[in-house]
C-alpha cells in the first residue's frame, strides 16, 4: 500500500457523511440515516468531479480523486446500490448496509455457490464453561435503531459496516487505516521469535503454544476498558500464527475498544489477518476484499453488549477458527455449522504457512499507547481471578489429524508492573483458563 496523506478538506467536503442531512455550512444532529444509494452517489460524484460545490477549493478536491476516494470506489465496485434495500445503525451508531451476499467485496459478484461450513470436530468431553455467564450479543431482528430501522438484514444479505471518508480521515494515511495499529505490528514477541521486534507502543499479557493446528477455541470474557484520547486501543483476542519474519501470517478475532477506528469507547467484535508480517497485507473486518461473510446473524465490526461489570455479571463471547477445505471458518457463540459466520480463503496466504495450517496458538490481551497505556481487560491483575480479572477459558486447539486438545499455554507478560497473566487448568483440562489484564499507566 502506498502512503497517502488524507486532508481535512477531502474528508469534510468531498464525501457524504454516513448519517445524512447536515447542511454544509451549518452542521446539526442527523435526523435520519443516509440511504446507501446516496452514499454511493457521493463517492461516484467525487470520483468524476460532478458533485455540486460551494467553493473552488472543494471543486478542485473533487476533480482530483485521492487514493482514499479510489479505495472506496473499488471497495463498493461490485455492489448494485439498487439491490441494497435496508440499512441501520448499531448501538455504537455505526452505519451498516445490507449488501447482497454475492456482491460483498471478497466475492466481487462471483457466481460460484457458497461453501457449506462443517461442525467443529468433537473430541474430549468438556463441561459447559459458560454456564451461569451471559453470552454477548451483536444484532437482533427484534430491535430497532434510533431511526426506527430493524437491526438485522434479510436472508440473502449480510450487514457490512459503511466505510466512510470520515473514518479514514482519522488516520494519517490509507496504510495506517489498514494496519492492526497505526505503527503496524500486532503479534507479541516471544522466544520463538516469529516476527521482528514489536514496536515500543505495544504491550501484552498473553499465553501461547507452539503446536501444529488448524484452529482453536475459547470463551472471551467481555469488558469495557477505558481508552483515553492519547491512547490507541485495548483488546482480547485469538491469534493463529504461521511462518515468521516477513512471511509471518495470522488469522485473528476477538473484541476491541479502539475509539480512533470505530469512533466509540465501547467494545466491538473484530477480525484481522496478515500474510506478510503486518507490512503490506491485512485489514480489519470487511474493509478489504478478504473475509467472506456467509451468515447475517453477526455484524463484523459491530457493537457488543452487554459487557461484564461485576463478579455477579460476567459476559463471554465464544469464538473459534477452523481450517476446512481451504477456508479458515470463523464461529461465534457456538461450534455447530450454523454458528459459522464466514471464512478467510486460504488463498489469501499465497502458498505461505497459513495456506495449510498454523504452527502456533495464542490468546490474551494487547494494548497500544504512546506516553500512557490503557487498562487491559477489566483493568485488574490476573491474580484476582474469576469475576475480577479478565479471562479466556475452555481453550483448546484442533490438531491437523482431527478432534481437539486442551491448550497447554506458556504465559508471557512484557510489562508485569502494568499487566499480568496466569494460566491453569481449573478443576480439569476441560477448563483451561488464562487470566490476564491490568491497569496500564505511564512509565
Amino acid at each position: 500500500m502506498q502512503m497517502v496523506r488524507i486532508t481535512a478538506l477531502a474528508v469534510a467536503s468531498v464525501f457524504y457523511s454516513p448519517l445524512a442531512v447536515m447542511a454544509e455550512d451549518a452542521p446539526q444532529a442527523p435526523q435520519s440515516l443516509q440511504p446507501f444509494a446516496e452514499f454511493i452517489g457521493g463517492i461516484a460524484a467525487s470520483q468524476t468531479g460532478a458533485a455540486a460545490s460551494t467553493t473552488p477549493a472543494v471543486a478542485s478536491a473533487r476533480s482530483a480523486p485521492t487514493q482514499a476516494q479510489s479505495y472506496l470506489a473499488s471497495l463498493y465496485a461490485s455492489v448494485d446500490a439498487k439491490a441494497v434495500k435496508h440499512s441501520f445503525v448499531d448501538a455504537n451508531d455505526t452505519a451498516f448496509d445490507c449488501i447482497p451476499i454475492m456482491q460483498q467485496p471478497a466475492l466481487q459478484g462471483s457466481k460460484e455457490p457458497l461453501p457449506t461450513p462443517p461442525d467443529i470436530p468433537k473430541g474430549i468431553s468438556r463441561a459447559a464453561s459458560a454456564d451461569g455467564q451471559a453470552k454477548a450479543t451483536n444484532l437482533s431482528a427484534a430491535e430497532t435503531d434510533r431511526f426506527g430501522n430493524a437491526m438485522a438484514c434479510a436472508e440473502g444479505a449480510i450487514p457490512m459496516a459503511r466505510v466512510t471518508p470520515e473514518q479514514i480521515g482519522r488516520f494519517a494515511s490509507l496504510q495506517e487505516f489498514f494496519r492492526k495499529s497505526p505503527d503496524g505490528a500486532g503479534l507479541p514477541q516471544r522466544a520463538a521469535n516469529r516476527q521482528a521486534p514489536v514496536p515500543a507502543t505495544h504491550r501484552y499479557a498473553h499465553a501461547y503454544q507452539e503446536v501444529n493446528n488448524v484452529g482453536g477455541h475459547s470463551l472471551l470474557n467481555l469488558w469495557k476498558p477505558a481508552v483515553a484520547a492519547s491512547q490507541i486501543f485495548s483488546l482480547s483476542q485469538h491469534w493463529y500464527v504461521g511462518g515468521n519474519g516477513a512471511g509471518l501470517q495470522t488469522a485473528e478475532t476477538g473484541w476491541q475498544v479502539y475509539p480512533k477506528f470505530y469512533n466509540t469507547p465501547k467494545p466491538v467484535f473484530f477480525i484481522y489477518w496478515t500474510a506478510d508480517g503486518y507490512t503490506n497485507t491485512g485489514c480489519y473486518n470487511l474493509t478489504c476484499a478478504a473475509f467472506v461473510q456467509t451468515n447475517n446473524s453477526w455484524a463484523v465490526g459491530g457493537a457488543l453488549k452487554p459487557w461484564s461489570t461485576s463478579p455477579k455479571k460476567q459476559v463471554v463471547l465464544e469464538l473459534s477458527y477452523f481450517l476446512f477445505q481451504g477456508r479458515w471458518w470463523l464461529y461465534v457463540n457456538g461450534t455447530a455449522a450454523a454458528n459459522a459466520i464466514g471464512y478467510y480463503p486460504a488463498t489469501l496466504y499465497k502458498g505461505g504457512a497459513m495456506s495449510v495450517g498454523a504452527q502456533e496458538i495464542d490468546y490474551g490481551g494487547e494494548v497500544v499507547g504512546t506516553k500512557s497505556w490503557p487498562p487491559m481487560g477489566s483493568g485488574k491483575f490476573a491474580s484476582l481471578g474469576f469475576g475480577k480479572a479478565a479471562y479466556q477459558s475452555d481453550i483448546y486447539y484442533f490438531p491437523p489429524a482431527g478432534a481437539n486438545v486442551p491448550a497447554n499455554l506458556t504465559v508471557s507478560q512484557d510489562w508485569p508492573w502494568a499487566y499480568t497473566g496466569s494460566f491453569s487448568y481449573l478443576n480439569s483440562p476441560n477448563f483451561s483458563t488464562l487470566f490476564f489484564g491490568g491497569p496500564g499507566g505511564k512509565r
